[in-house]
Protein backbone atom coordinates (compact mmCIF):
# COMPACT_ATOMS: atom_id res chain seq x y z
CA UNK A 1 0.00 0.00 0.00
CA UNK A 2 1.58 3.46 -1.05
CA UNK A 3 2.28 5.59 1.84
CA UNK A 4 1.28 9.01 2.76
CA UNK A 5 4.62 11.01 2.09
CA UNK A 6 5.01 8.55 -0.99
CA UNK A 7 1.75 10.08 -2.65
CA UNK A 8 2.42 13.13 -1.43
CA UNK A 9 6.99 12.86 -3.14
CA UNK A 10 4.25 12.52 -6.32
CA UNK A 11 1.90 15.54 -6.89
CA UNK A 12 5.30 17.20 -5.37
CA UNK A 13 7.13 16.27 -8.56
CA UNK A 14 4.32 16.36 -10.75
CA UNK A 15 3.78 19.87 -10.23
CA UNK A 16 7.61 20.83 -9.67
CA UNK A 17 6.05 23.03 -6.83
CA UNK A 18 6.34 22.74 -2.42
CA UNK A 19 3.44 24.96 -2.37
CA UNK A 20 0.65 24.44 0.15
CA UNK A 21 -2.08 26.65 -0.35
CA UNK A 22 -4.42 27.34 2.91
CA UNK A 23 -8.17 27.35 2.69
CA UNK A 24 -8.95 29.53 5.40
CA UNK A 25 -12.30 31.04 4.52
CA UNK A 26 -12.05 34.53 7.04
CA UNK A 27 -15.56 35.96 7.99
CA UNK A 28 -14.24 39.34 6.68
CA UNK A 29 -13.33 37.86 3.26
CA UNK A 30 -16.59 36.22 2.45
CA UNK A 31 -19.48 38.69 0.96
CA UNK A 32 -21.87 37.11 3.59
CA UNK A 33 -21.34 34.72 6.49
CA UNK A 34 -22.57 31.51 5.36
CA UNK A 35 -21.17 28.55 5.06
CA UNK A 36 -22.32 28.29 1.36
CA UNK A 37 -20.45 31.47 0.68
CA UNK A 38 -17.16 30.08 2.69
CA UNK A 39 -17.53 27.15 0.56
CA UNK A 40 -17.42 29.32 -2.82
CA UNK A 41 -14.34 31.28 -1.62
CA UNK A 42 -12.36 28.09 -1.61
CA UNK A 43 -13.41 26.88 -4.53
CA UNK A 44 -12.25 29.91 -6.18
CA UNK A 45 -8.80 29.78 -4.70
CA UNK A 46 -8.76 25.68 -5.35
CA UNK A 47 -9.79 26.63 -9.29
CA UNK A 48 -7.24 29.39 -9.58
CA UNK A 49 -4.07 27.70 -7.68
CA UNK A 50 -4.88 23.74 -8.14
CA UNK A 51 -2.06 23.91 -11.05
CA UNK A 52 0.82 25.10 -8.63
CA UNK A 53 -0.63 23.75 -5.20
CA UNK A 54 1.44 20.59 -4.36
CA UNK A 55 -1.09 20.34 -1.10
CA UNK A 56 -4.64 22.53 -0.13
CA UNK A 57 -5.05 23.03 3.84
CA UNK A 58 -8.32 23.92 4.48
CA UNK A 59 -8.43 24.92 8.63
CA UNK A 60 -11.25 23.08 10.07
CA UNK A 61 -12.22 26.01 11.85
CA UNK A 62 -13.65 28.45 9.66
CA UNK A 63 -15.96 25.66 8.52
CA UNK A 64 -16.91 24.53 11.90
CA UNK A 65 -18.10 28.34 12.68
CA UNK A 66 -21.16 27.46 10.62
CA UNK A 67 -22.17 24.52 12.36
CA UNK A 68 -23.67 21.58 10.43
CA UNK A 69 -24.04 23.72 7.49
CA UNK A 70 -19.95 24.79 7.97
CA UNK A 71 -19.25 20.95 7.86
CA UNK A 72 -21.23 19.87 5.06
CA UNK A 73 -19.27 22.61 3.19
CA UNK A 74 -15.98 21.43 4.10
CA UNK A 75 -16.61 17.87 2.97
CA UNK A 76 -17.54 19.19 -0.25
CA UNK A 77 -14.77 21.04 -1.19
CA UNK A 78 -12.95 18.39 -0.04
CA UNK A 79 -14.41 16.31 -2.62
CA UNK A 80 -14.28 18.99 -5.20
CA UNK A 81 -10.43 18.92 -4.43
CA UNK A 82 -10.59 15.08 -5.61
CA UNK A 83 -12.66 16.11 -8.50
CA UNK A 84 -9.76 18.87 -9.84
CA UNK A 85 -7.36 16.24 -9.28
CA UNK A 86 -8.96 14.32 -11.23
CA UNK A 87 -9.14 17.43 -14.47
CA UNK A 88 -5.21 17.80 -13.93
CA UNK A 89 -4.17 13.71 -13.54
CA UNK A 90 -2.44 13.96 -10.36
CA UNK A 91 -3.97 13.92 -6.81
CA UNK A 92 -3.40 16.64 -4.71
CA UNK A 93 -2.80 15.72 -1.16
CA UNK A 94 -5.61 17.39 0.94
CA UNK A 95 -4.28 18.18 4.78
CA UNK A 96 -7.11 18.93 7.17
CA UNK A 97 -5.85 21.62 9.89
CA UNK A 98 -7.98 20.30 12.67
CA UNK A 99 -4.68 20.27 15.41
CA UNK A 100 -6.45 17.52 17.41
CA UNK A 101 -5.12 15.80 20.31
CA UNK A 102 -6.93 13.24 22.37
CA UNK A 103 -6.88 9.83 23.88
CA UNK A 104 -8.31 6.68 23.19
CA UNK A 105 -11.61 6.16 21.20
CA UNK A 106 -11.49 9.82 21.13
CA UNK A 107 -8.58 9.90 19.22
CA UNK A 108 -10.47 7.11 17.12
CA UNK A 109 -13.39 9.25 16.30
CA UNK A 110 -11.54 12.00 15.39
CA UNK A 111 -9.49 9.82 12.80
CA UNK A 112 -12.74 8.63 10.91
CA UNK A 113 -14.36 11.79 11.36
CA UNK A 114 -11.04 13.09 9.55
CA UNK A 115 -10.14 10.02 7.36
CA UNK A 116 -13.23 8.31 6.56
CA UNK A 117 -16.01 10.81 6.31
CA UNK A 118 -14.50 13.40 5.28
CA UNK A 119 -11.85 12.34 3.23
CA UNK A 120 -8.97 13.99 3.88
CA UNK A 121 -5.30 12.64 2.84
CA UNK A 122 -3.90 13.75 6.03
CA UNK A 123 -4.25 16.03 9.70
CA UNK A 124 -2.70 18.30 11.88
CA UNK A 125 -1.99 17.10 15.51
CA UNK A 126 -1.23 18.28 18.94
CA UNK A 127 1.16 14.94 20.23
CA UNK A 128 0.95 16.51 23.68
CA UNK A 129 -0.96 13.59 25.28
CA UNK A 130 1.86 10.93 23.83
CA UNK A 131 1.76 8.31 21.25
CA UNK A 132 -1.26 6.94 22.62
CA UNK A 133 -2.88 9.87 21.32
CA UNK A 134 -1.81 9.87 17.25
CA UNK A 135 -2.02 6.26 17.47
CA UNK A 136 -5.50 6.08 15.91
CA UNK A 137 -4.19 8.26 13.46
CA UNK A 138 -1.08 6.07 12.42
CA UNK A 139 -3.88 3.34 11.86
CA UNK A 140 -4.21 4.89 8.37
CA UNK A 141 -0.65 3.76 6.91
CA UNK A 142 -1.97 5.97 3.59
CA UNK A 143 -3.06 9.07 5.71
CA UNK A 144 -0.38 11.66 7.10
CA UNK A 145 -0.16 13.07 10.18
CA UNK A 146 1.78 16.50 11.09
CA UNK A 147 2.90 17.14 14.44
CA UNK A 148 2.74 20.47 15.82
CA UNK A 149 6.50 20.97 16.67
CA UNK A 150 7.22 24.74 16.30
CA UNK A 151 4.99 26.92 15.65
CA UNK A 152 4.74 30.14 13.93
CA UNK A 153 2.58 31.70 17.00
CA UNK A 154 4.39 34.71 19.23
CA UNK A 155 3.33 32.40 22.35
CA UNK A 156 5.01 29.24 21.11
CA UNK A 157 8.29 30.02 23.16
CA UNK A 158 5.92 29.63 26.05
CA UNK A 159 6.33 25.67 26.24
CA UNK A 160 8.45 24.57 23.05
CA UNK A 161 11.12 26.03 24.13
CA UNK A 162 11.65 24.46 27.65
CA UNK A 163 14.27 22.66 28.05
CA UNK A 164 13.96 18.99 29.15
CA UNK A 165 15.71 15.99 29.78
CA UNK A 166 17.98 14.51 26.11
CA UNK A 167 15.87 12.13 24.38
CA UNK A 168 16.84 8.44 24.92
CA UNK A 169 15.61 7.82 21.01
CA UNK A 170 19.40 9.50 20.25
CA UNK A 171 22.32 8.45 20.99
CA UNK A 172 23.64 12.70 20.91
CA UNK A 173 24.70 13.06 24.63
CA UNK A 174 26.85 16.24 24.28
CA UNK A 175 23.94 18.25 25.51
CA UNK A 176 22.38 17.41 28.44
CA UNK A 177 18.40 18.71 27.61
CA UNK A 178 17.47 20.06 24.20
CA UNK A 179 14.01 22.35 23.86
CA UNK A 180 11.08 20.52 24.16
CA UNK A 181 9.99 21.12 20.55
CA UNK A 182 13.49 19.01 19.21
CA UNK A 183 11.94 16.58 21.42
CA UNK A 184 8.88 16.27 19.89
CA UNK A 185 11.28 15.94 16.29
CA UNK A 186 13.21 12.80 17.78
CA UNK A 187 10.15 11.32 19.15
CA UNK A 188 8.40 11.67 15.72
CA UNK A 189 11.77 10.32 13.79
CA UNK A 190 11.57 7.50 16.13
CA UNK A 191 7.66 6.79 15.77
CA UNK A 192 7.36 7.18 11.92
CA UNK A 193 7.75 3.74 10.85
CA UNK A 194 5.09 3.83 8.51
CA UNK A 195 6.06 6.76 6.88
CA UNK A 196 3.32 8.65 7.57
CA UNK A 197 4.36 11.41 10.32
CA UNK A 198 5.32 14.93 9.34
CA UNK A 199 6.20 18.26 11.65
CA UNK A 200 4.46 21.40 11.74
CA UNK A 201 7.43 23.82 11.69
CA UNK A 202 6.71 27.35 11.36
CA UNK A 203 9.17 29.40 8.76
CA UNK A 204 9.16 32.17 11.32
CA UNK A 205 12.51 31.22 12.88
CA UNK A 206 14.94 29.84 10.78
CA UNK A 207 17.09 28.78 13.59
CA UNK A 208 14.72 26.33 15.06
CA UNK A 209 14.07 25.29 11.72
CA UNK A 210 17.31 24.17 11.06
CA UNK A 211 17.68 22.49 14.28
CA UNK A 212 14.74 20.51 13.70
CA UNK A 213 16.01 19.48 10.51
CA UNK A 214 19.12 18.37 12.22
CA UNK A 215 17.05 16.01 14.58
CA UNK A 216 14.66 14.77 12.10
CA UNK A 217 16.59 14.80 8.91
CA UNK A 218 13.76 12.53 6.55
CA UNK A 219 10.74 13.89 7.56
CA UNK A 220 8.10 16.16 5.81
CA UNK A 221 7.89 19.61 7.23
CA UNK A 222 4.51 21.79 7.15
CA UNK A 223 6.12 25.00 7.37
CA UNK A 224 3.36 28.37 7.95
CA UNK A 225 4.49 32.04 8.45
CA UNK A 226 5.88 33.12 5.40
CA UNK A 227 3.78 36.43 4.83
CA UNK A 228 1.91 38.40 6.94
CA UNK A 229 3.56 36.62 9.71
CA UNK A 230 6.98 37.52 8.94
CA UNK A 231 8.28 34.49 7.60
CA UNK A 232 11.31 35.07 5.20
CA UNK A 233 10.87 32.44 2.19
CA UNK A 234 14.12 31.60 1.02
CA UNK A 235 15.60 31.82 4.74
CA UNK A 236 13.49 29.49 5.60
CA UNK A 237 13.77 27.15 2.71
CA UNK A 238 17.70 27.18 2.81
CA UNK A 239 17.05 26.23 6.84
CA UNK A 240 14.52 23.47 6.15
CA UNK A 241 14.66 21.80 2.88
CA UNK A 242 16.51 18.03 2.58
CA UNK A 243 19.32 17.52 0.66
CA UNK A 244 17.75 16.08 -2.10
CA UNK A 245 15.90 19.83 -2.40
CA UNK A 246 12.18 18.65 -0.68
CA UNK A 247 10.76 17.51 2.60
CA UNK A 248 8.93 20.96 3.23
CA UNK A 249 5.81 22.24 2.19
CA UNK A 250 5.41 26.27 2.51
CA UNK A 251 1.89 26.76 3.37
CA UNK A 252 0.36 30.21 2.21
CA UNK A 253 -2.87 31.56 2.73
CA UNK A 254 -3.77 35.40 2.68
CA UNK A 255 -1.06 36.30 0.40
CA UNK A 256 -2.74 34.17 -2.09
CA UNK A 257 -6.19 34.47 -0.97
CA UNK A 258 -6.29 38.32 -1.04
CA UNK A 259 -3.95 38.63 -3.74
CA UNK A 260 -6.09 40.21 -6.96
CA UNK A 261 -5.12 37.45 -8.72
CA UNK A 262 -4.96 34.64 -6.99
CA UNK A 263 -3.43 31.99 -9.71
CA UNK A 264 -0.46 34.64 -10.71
CA UNK A 265 0.54 35.17 -6.64
CA UNK A 266 0.46 31.43 -6.56
CA UNK A 267 2.20 30.70 -9.23
CA UNK A 268 4.86 33.11 -8.37
CA UNK A 269 5.43 32.06 -5.00
CA UNK A 270 6.00 28.47 -7.16
CA UNK A 271 8.80 30.18 -8.73
CA UNK A 272 10.65 31.89 -6.25
CA UNK A 273 10.55 28.73 -4.67
CA UNK A 274 12.28 26.89 -7.39
CA UNK A 275 14.45 29.85 -8.07
CA UNK A 276 16.10 28.82 -3.85
CA UNK A 277 16.16 25.32 -4.76
CA UNK A 278 18.20 25.99 -8.02
CA UNK A 279 20.49 28.45 -5.93
CA UNK A 280 20.89 25.92 -3.53
CA UNK A 281 22.06 23.19 -6.00
CA UNK A 282 24.05 25.34 -7.71
CA UNK A 283 26.08 26.38 -4.23
CA UNK A 284 26.51 22.66 -3.49
CA UNK A 285 27.84 21.35 -6.62
CA UNK A 286 30.45 24.71 -6.38
CA UNK A 287 31.33 23.08 -2.91
CA UNK A 288 32.21 19.72 -3.78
Amino acid sequence: METFFSFLERRVDDCASLLCVGLDPHISDLPEATAAAALDFSLRIVRETSSCAAAFKPNAAFFEFFGPEGWDALKQLIAAIAEESARLGSMIPVILDAKRGDIASTAEAYAKSAFERLGADAITLNPYLGRDSIEPFLGYPEKGAFLLCKTSNPGASDLQDLAVARSPLTEDFRTPSVPLYVHVAELARAWNTRDNIGLVVGATQPEALARVRAAAPELWFLSPGVGPQGGDLATALKAGLRKDGKGMLINVSRSIARAENPKKAAAALRDEIVNVQRDMNREERKGR
